[in-house]
């Protein structure tokens, strides 16, 4: 290519109504930014599409001139899958329509939405959907690599509460993936990541969610091998409507939390009671703290849902360092919860962290090879996090991490939520997918046979016999 790819886009994508930036451009630096600091790519052309139209023009480009292509929604990936070095970003940021039908309690949702943005809209209606527990999260990331979120253990993950989408496939065909359209599409793309098309829109079932009484619980760190012992015996019998997932982490150094309590490294659950009642919410609580010493701080309260979405947005801010690690649970023995406790104690950094999340009440509701999303039978989703603003700890958080996740490794179930794995190669992807591949591989060569949508947590087409 004797111009850029930038300058070669502009000259031959004629009907493309978005904004093409390449290198050369002003605000290049901008759109090429990620969530997460650590990955610093420089993609060679970013393509702001404005509509399902302007995808289909950016991927024919991108096959004609054989670059690799990414494709970002919130950019919020641990690993930076969102973006590439010397290739096409197919940026969906613009498509940032939302449309709530409260009188079939559905939310029709732009492709470059993040979950703050329908939390608000739907939350006007008194209802909700399943949406992580970041409110700057992409809606698409967050969707198709299955939906972990406060939630869950009332309404689901987030792919079953996905209702029908439209993607814009590998050979630029536009098509509608439901439970009566394309069904092979509308199975995959529930939990098998971006690799079957971009997805322009997305329509979700609602649930009456309105007021919530959320927030956490804190404990010394000391206590972690107690509380931790206790939420593992008390959480898979709670109700649905109670969900709380358990942390390590630091008190947040910032009002509301107690002056003399920030900073402090400490363990916790996050609780998320749908139901609303205050009184009702500590009754379900009780059991669990009185089988532990006295928290150093109990914090649930009646709030809007909204609030409990966007209550980490402060302090996780676009722009820290991040460095992941994930697995599925089926059991924590003790010999698990000591390693916990050490690791948890050590925390490198102030906002780095540990979550658990259940995995229970509507989730085991679905048989594995109901959709793409294949821990059914999955107790917990573990996550740790090395995260810091600092560059110059990047190392510090990586090995944290990394030691972490070796040592609590060999009590896993296996795989990992995708949405939480770094690019750790096709064995972690298939163990992630377990014996639901073989089939994601089938439709993978169907729909995408030449692997233009790759950098994901991959799904390899299927050999051609």
């Amino acid at each position: 290519m004797s111009v850029s790819p930038a300058q070669a886009a502009r000259q031959e994508l004629h009907g493309f109504k978005g904004q093409l930036t390449g290198p050369e451009d002003p605000g290049y630096q901008e759109v090429r930014a990620v969530y997460n600091a650590m990955i610093d790519r420089r993609p060679a052309l970013v393509a702001r599409c404005a509509g399902a139209e302007d995808v289909t023009h950016v991927l024919g480009f991108a096959r004609h001139h054989g670059l690799p292509l990414a494709v970002r929604g919130g950019g919020h990936h641990g690993a930076g899958l969102g973006t590439c070095d010397d290739g096409v970003v197919v940026d969906l940021s613009p498509l940032k329509d939302v449309e709530v039908d409260p009188a079939a309690r559905t939310v029709r949702v732009g492709g470059g939405c993040v979950w703050g943005e329908v939390d608000r809209a739907t939350h006007a209606h008194g209802l909700a959907t399943p949406s992580g527990i970041v409110s700057t999260t992409g809606v698409g990331g967050l969707t198709l690599g299955g939906g972990l979120g406060h939630l869950t253990r009332r309404c689901g993950l987030t792919v079953d509460n996905l209702l029908e989408a439209d993607l814009v496939l590998a050979d630029g065909t536009h098509v509608r993936a439901s439970a009566d359209e394309n069904t092979d599409l509308y199975w995959a793309i529930r939990g098998g990541g971006g690799n079957f098309g971009v997805v322009t829109s997305f329509r979700f079932r609602l649930h009456e969610v309105s007021t919530v009484v959320a927030g956490p619980t804190f404990w010394p760190v000391e206590s972690a091998a107690e509380v931790l012992a206790a939420y593992r015996d008390f959480i898979p019998h709670a109700p649905r409507d109670l969900n709380g997932f358990f942390l390590f982490g630091a008190v947040p150094p910032a009002p509301p939390f107690p002056e003399e309590l920030q900073g402090r490294t400490a363990c916790g659950v996050v609780w998320c009671y749908a139901g609303g009642d205050a009184d009702e919410a500590a009754r379900l609580m009780a059991p669990l703290l009185s089988a532990v010493p006295e928290p150093l701080l109990h914090g649930p309260a009646p709030m809007p849902h909204p609030a409990i979405q966007s209550a980490f947005d402060g302090l996780y801010p676009p722009g820290d360092q991040w460095y992941w690690r994930a697995d599925f649970v089926n059991e924590i023995p003790g010999a698990a919860i000591e390693q916990h406790a050490g690791f948890g104690a050590a925390l490198p950094s102030v906002k780095s962290t540990m979550h658990l999340y259940p995995i229970d009440g509507a989730v085991h509701d679905h048989a594995p090879t109901d959709t793409a999303w294949s821990y059914r039978d999955a107790r917990w989703a573990s996550v740790y996090a090395g995260v810091d603003p600092d560059p110059a700890n990047a190392d510090r958080i990586r090995k944290w991490t990394v030691d972490y996740f070796d040592a609590l490794h060999p009590y896993s179930a296996g795989g990992a939520y995708v949405n939480m794995m770094m690019d750790e190669g096709q064995e972690r992807v298939r163990a992630s997918y377990r014996d639901n591949y073989a089939r994601l591989a089938r439709i993978k060569a169907d729909r995408d046979p030449d692997n233009l949508f790759r950098l994901n947590q991959n799904i390899r087409p299927a050999a051609r016999t």
